[in-house]
């Protein structure tokens, strides 16, 4: 069983920065593939960002390439994601997963946060 909880959502303007941190409950941190998710408002959940397990790869959904930035400590048990030049289009609920697969695809994913609200005013 693996706990996760989100933290370093809030309101920004355009262009701005946020950085979303995860940390995990548990020994079994390092066992798992790490990602970002987002439910835009009226949306489905969708894939923003992962990260293999010792951090050597990642890969992201083409519209955040460039600005966001998906890392991993794994002796503080915690994954960040590091959101800049931000637009309204990123406005959204964001939700850590954890997956045994290095995906894409949510429905792999077995273990989530409570997710955090990310709003971006123009």
């Amino acid at each position: 069983q693996v706990q996760l909880v989100e933290s370093g959502g809030g309101l920004v303007q355009v262009g701005g920065s946020l950085r979303l941190s995860c940390t995990a409950s548990g020994r079994t941190f390092s066992s798992y593939t790490m990602g970002w998710f987002r439910r835009p408002p009226g949306k489905e959940r969708e894939f923003v960002a992962a990260i293999r397990r010792s951090g050597e790869s990642s890969n992201y959904v083409d519209s955040v390439k460039g600005r966001f930035t998906i890392s991993r400590d794994n002796a503080k048990n915690t994954v960040y994601l590091q959101m800049n030049t931000l637009k309204p289009e990123d406005t959204a609920v964001y939700y850590c997963g954890a997956s045994p697969l290095f995906t894409t695809n949510r429905n792999t994913y077995a273990y989530w946060g409570q997710g955090a609200q990310v709003t971006v005013s123009s």
